[in-house]
């Protein structure tokens, strides 16, 4: 809102320029901005010297003003007893002008109330604006200031005070009611009017702002939401994974009919734990004993599982080998068990590929060839979004007569209730980033294109100042 503050500037030099052009006795104008209520800070806002002898205006606040920026409150420079009357308390609390056209004989003069030094001949002017115009439908709501009395002021008037004009004259050159006054008073309308616009465009960016600020913030939220929606979606795929798992805990228990002389992780995992179960109760050392606790919980639990052959070797990597490595280096009880164990490690990391074997599927009686081949190739597999045609495979695979599979027909209907979730969630995530979209930069969502989320320009509101205004409520 940083041009709300140079266009303010603008119309008041617009306005001191057409003071001097108009009034050839006129030296200096100042423009006082007033507000907001009720503590009516009057601030030196903008002015304009004539140059002696033409009509070119300097500008800029030279002197030294107890109105300078931050200005002085209402409380200050009202009427009141014991204090220096100030015309600018009369403008502002009577909504009238004040003309010093003798100023030795100025009341308001602060200067002659101090030092007893006359001021210049002057004259100022209240800017006004009607309460309606400014406050719409709040009148009744504003706070006014009061008067040294406790008595509110403007409670009675249509008006408020938004600025205040005082112009410089040369000497006897100003008269009550003259002229140059009324011509005052007259260009004092077209400021109010003015300043009222200015003010309507810093209320409706004020506005557009907190609309901004707001619909930004429901932006983040709803997609923190949608966020969080979606990766609880994520469940979908590892249901389809775990039938999956079903399908090729099956495709080996085939195998283990067919092949009784295989050795599979199962046993192994057996083997190894008795190994450490025997050394168990030899230990007093706590935290070997947790080692111990902790790799029998691992290895039953991986004895359990159905994951593809390199998620298996990921988790004997990291739980089950290291902590076998941990008994070895803390304890001596396992130096006489330390060739099988490896051995048997060994011998686990091969098992755990062994319905892989491309071999076997040829080996196996009771199966159709091409029922053996596509069952060891569908069961290895990982469903995946870029690998979303497996599931049409599997599918089609379950539907053969011949497959010696109990629960092909739950898993059938599972997958294909699944299959329905996967599909739509594409389409649920376009339309969810497409509302954002429309919600973050107020565009119909229908222009949008997805892809295009979260991929935006510096923030609106990042580049908003908030400097102090001419009317605030």
């Amino acid at each position: 809102m940083a041009y709300i503050e140079d266009l303010l500037e603008r119309i008041c030099r617009n306005m001191i320029k057409a003071l001097l052009t108009c009034l050839d006795n006129a030296t200096k104008a100042t423009i006082y901005n007033i507000g907001p209520v009720p503590s009516l800070q009057a601030v030196r806002k903008t002015s304009g010297i004539r140059l002696e002898g033409t009509d070119e205006v300097q500008w800029g606040l030279p002197a030294v003003s107890d109105y300078n920026y931050p200005g002085k409150s209402w409380e200050e420079y009202k009427d009141r007893p014991d204090h220096v009357l100030e015309a600018m308390g009369w403008c502002v609390e009577k909504q009238k002008s004040w003309t010093a056209e003798n100023p030795y004989e100025d009341v308001r003069s602060v200067r002659k109330q101090l030092r007893g030094e006359p001021e210049d001949f002057y004259h100022m002017e209240p800017v006004l604006v009607k309460k309606r115009d400014l406050y719409r439908d709040l009148p009744g709501c504003i706070e006014y200031p009061v008067d040294w009395h406790g008595a509110p002021i403007w409670q009675d008037t249509e008006f408020v005070v938004a600025a205040v004009i005082k112009i410089h004259f040369l000497p006897h050159a100003i008269r009550r009611d003259d002229r140059s006054t009324r011509i005052i008073r007259e260009l004092s309308m077209s400021l109010g009017t003015e300043l009222l616009s200015v003010h309507l465009r810093e209320n409706l960016l004020r506005a557009q702002r907190e609309f901004t600020r707001q619909r930004l913030e429901s932006c983040a939220e709803l997609a923190h939401e949608l966020r969080n929606t979606f990766i609880k979606f994520g469940f979908v795929f590892s249901a389809i994974n775990a039938q999956i798992g079903i399908l090729r805990q099956a495709w080996e228990d085939q195998l283990k009919a067919a092949f009784p002389e295989l050795v599979w992780k199962e046993t192994i995992l057996d083997q190894l734990s008795q190994l450490v179960r025997v050394r168990l109760p030899l230990l007093d050392d706590k935290r070997l004993i947790s080692v111990c606790e902790s790799l029998l919980a691992d290895q039953a639990e991986l004895s359990q599982m159905s994951l593809l052959p390199d998620q298996e070797e990921v988790w004997f990597m990291n739980r089950i080998w290291p902590r076998w490595q941990r008994l070895f280096a803390d304890s001596h009880y396992w130096d006489g068990d330390r060739e099988d164990a490896v051995r048997l490690m060994d011998r686990l990391k091969d098992s755990l590929r062994l319905g892989q074997d491309p071999r076997l599927p040829a080996k196996l009686k009771h199966l159709p060839m091409e029922v053996a081949t596509e069952w060891a190739r569908l069961a290895y597999t990982r469903y995946a979004p870029d690998n979303q045609s497996i599931l049409e495979d599997i599918l089609r695979f379950l539907a053969t007569p011949s497959l010696p599979l109990s629960s092909s027909l739950q898993i059938k209907k599972s997958l294909k209730a699944l299959k329905v979730l996967v599909e739509v969630i594409p389409e649920m995530e376009e339309k969810a980033n497409r509302i954002i979209l429309s919600l973050r930069y107020g565009n119909s969502h229908a222009e949008l294109q997805s892809g295009d989320a979260c991929s935006a320009p510096m923030d609106y509101l990042e580049a908003i100042s908030d400097p102090p205004f001419l009317f605030s409520d």
